[in-house]
């Protein structure tokens, strides 16, 4: 497997551009990573990152580097399957040879993770994929809402599906998803789907990409936890964000955010998308970590009771830090 990823979520890019002073250079701080970077001629001075914020910086990228995650298989697996059925397809166009043609389209995915469809025959994108069956589907994750949300790349030949019985099982998976398609029993729409998927490429966000084969995606099953975590996140961030704030400065001392949403919820952690405004600057600065749970969640009923427990954990901690500093004194 070859993977194209940095050492967390955040590292490289959001994470030096969270903590950059403001106005310093951009190629110093992505110089601790060893990270790719463009080349950026300026006229001023860079200014050297304050200690303490470099302190934290490394801190938190110790955190990140050791959190668990689901991996890419499974991230790429469980954010198709529990997408909100819409895609981006781009065929080989026969109408303007030589030029790709682009569509919304409705999907579902079948047991396997395949991505079907159903099409009008008068559709372009249908009669582009008579002539070529050659396509790429581009799916974005249900809360995506810029670049450090993520999305899938799926390549491969779209067909026709042909079978009775297949094309059942087809219409099942594809009313699950989308219960008020009622163009399904239309004469002249016709069931297609992914059969040979060709290569898998993943963007999870900054500096966290890249590609899994054709068969780690078939293998791998959907994060069940996720697929109920939206509804979870949507409850912290509506009511409880002082926790989630709270439980990112607990789970790394000294990070201080103004503001953490959760943009998602699996059976290891959560993401956590935070603003903060470094001291040498007045410009806030978003980025997304990864908050771990401290074991692995099996049911919903669960999730609510291990955030108890960092919730407290993290008033706990807070508690005790002016007692200890009175002590000191």
């Amino acid at each position: 497997m070859k993977y194209l990823t940095a050492l967390t979520s955040i590292l490289a890019v959001s994470t030096a551009a969270a903590f950059a002073p403001s106005g310093a250079s951009r190629h110093a701080s992505t110089q601790l990573y060893n990270a790719p970077r463009h080349e950026v001629r300026s006229s001023g001075a860079a200014q050297e990152m304050d200690p303490e914020e470099m302190k934290l910086q490394a801190a938190l990228a110790e955190h990140q580097q050791n959190a668990p995650k689901l991996g890419f298989p499974t991230d790429v697996r469980t954010l198709v399957q529990y997408n909100h059925g819409f895609a981006v397809m781009s065929t080989n166009s026969k109408a303007n040879p030589g030029f790709p043609g682009g569509s919304v389209v409705g999907f579902a995915p079948d047991e396997l993770g395949r991505p079907i469809f159903i099409f009008s025959g008068m559709s372009s994108h249908t009669q582009d994929l008579l002539a070529d069956p050659r396509c790429s589907v581009t799916i974005a994750s249900k809360e995506f809402k810029g670049a450090a949300d993520g999305r899938v790349n799926l390549m491969g030949k779209v067909t026709l599906i042909k079978g009775g019985d297949e094309k059942e099982a087809a219409k099942a998976a594809y009313l699950a998803k989308h219960p008020g398609a009622f163009w399904v029993d239309f004469g002249d729409f016709n069931w297609f789907r992914m059969d040979e998927i060709e290569s898998v490429r993943f963007v999870g966000g900054f500096a966290r990409a890249g590609s899994i084969t054709a068969e780690e995606y078939t293998n791998a099953k959907p994060d069940l936890v996720s697929e109920f975590g939206g509804a979870i996140a949507s409850h912290m961030n509506d009511d409880h964000m002082d926790s989630t704030i709270a439980m990112v400065a607990h789970a790394i001392p000294g990070l201080e955010v103004s503001e953490a949403v959760i943009t998602s919820v699996d059976s290891l952690g959560m993401y956590v998308k935070c603003t903060r405004t470094p001291r040498a600057s007045d410009q806030p600065q978003q980025f997304k970590i990864r908050l771990p749970f401290p074991r692995k969640i099996e049911d919903r009923k669960d999730v609510k009771n291990v955030i108890v427990e960092m919730t407290r954990a993290a008033a706990a901690a807070s508690a005790a830090e002016p007692a200890a500093t009175a002590t000191e004194e």
